[in-house]
């Protein structure tokens, strides 16, 4: 079963500002009364809940999600008490699983680009104008190439070359950088290939935008090949890199379409107008915590 319900108009720029509202993300085993614990304890503290969108896999017994956004008085103050309640209704009552957010305080990311600059400067320029709720703490690049255009956006930029099949002095100098500073990663077109233990080691999430629509044309010169096959439409997607290359859990996708005439260069061309739109909606919606992981894949309340 899924549910969306809004119960009271969010403030304009609620999903922008998150000002005095918080997060609530639920997860775990179905069964009855679980949005009712969760209405109870939040009515006990005299908070509106603004949004609330669930989804079962299973109602008998299935996996369970939700994600509330409600509103609260002097949030930051009563926000400890709430996850305590939280913590003894669902946890111990449930056995459920929770994150509790408080919005106005925006995630910390930290954005890898290479010499494409299409998609690093998209959110750049979105970020600048407030359309993501994000703090971006910095940008890495392999090439020196975009230094100038980025720090005239006020963002630290780093040059950190990686050449050739060892990447660890690189990636140890990535870690430095990274460590305590973001809460996720977004590979903006960063031709680099991570490994394994760094993906470990870095601890937040990462999202990758592929030029392609996964899981066709995997791999190098998608556009190329898709030419190759006279495809109809091209395509990218969002989502969260794992060991596996181009593998991981799939936040959002989108195509565009082509015909005979356009040549690999329009298609290429065509397709940098998709990676930046999807590649914003996966960043939008993983910084207001609607994107919930589970195994390799996801649940997204948009």
């Amino acid at each position: 079963m899924s549910l969306a319900v809004e119960t009271a108009a969010a403030p304009a720029g609620v999903a922008r500002t998150g000002h005095g509202h918080a997060s609530l993300v639920v997860r775990g085993k179905d069964r009855p009364g679980i949005v009712a614990a969760v209405g109870a304890v939040l009515g006990e503290h005299g908070a509106n809940i603004v949004s609330l969108d669930q989804y079962s896999d299973n109602p008998q017994g299935g996996a369970f999600f939700q994600r509330t956004v409600f509103g609260l008085d002097h949030l930051r103050a009563v926000l400890p008490a709430v996850e305590e309640d939280l913590r003894g209704r669902l946890a111990g009552g449930f056995e459920l699983e929770f994150t509790l957010r408080d919005l106005s305080v925006p995630k910390r990311v930290a954005v890898f680009a290479s010499k494409s600059d299409h998609c690093l400067l998209d959110l750049l320029w979105r970020h600048r104008r407030g359309q993501l709720p994000v703090t971006v703490s910095m940008v890495i690049s392999n090439h020196p190439d975009t230094a100038e255009e980025v720090r005239s956006f006020g963002i630290p930029f780093f040059h950190v070359p990686s050449a050739g099949p060892d990447k660890s002095v690189a990636e140890a100098e990535h870690l430095r950088l990274l460590e305590g500073n973001v809460d996720f990663v977004v590979l903006a077109r960063y031709m680099q290939t991570l490994s394994a233990e760094f993906i470990e080691r870095v601890g937040v999430p990462i999202i990758n935008i592929h030029h392609s629509f996964l899981p066709a044309f995997i791999g190098a010169g998608p556009y190329t090949r898709a030419k190759e096959r006279g495809v109809k439409l091209v395509g990218a997607t969002a989502h969260y890199v794992t060991e596996r290359l181009d593998e991981g859990p799939i936040i959002e996708q989108d195509v565009v379409r082509v015909s005979h005439a356009d040549n690999a260069a329009d298609l290429q061309r065509r397709g940098a107008d998709v990676e930046r739109a999807v590649l914003t909606r996966a960043v939008q919606w993983h910084s207001e915590d609607r994107v919930i992981r589970h195994g390799n894949h996801t649940i997204v309340f948009a």
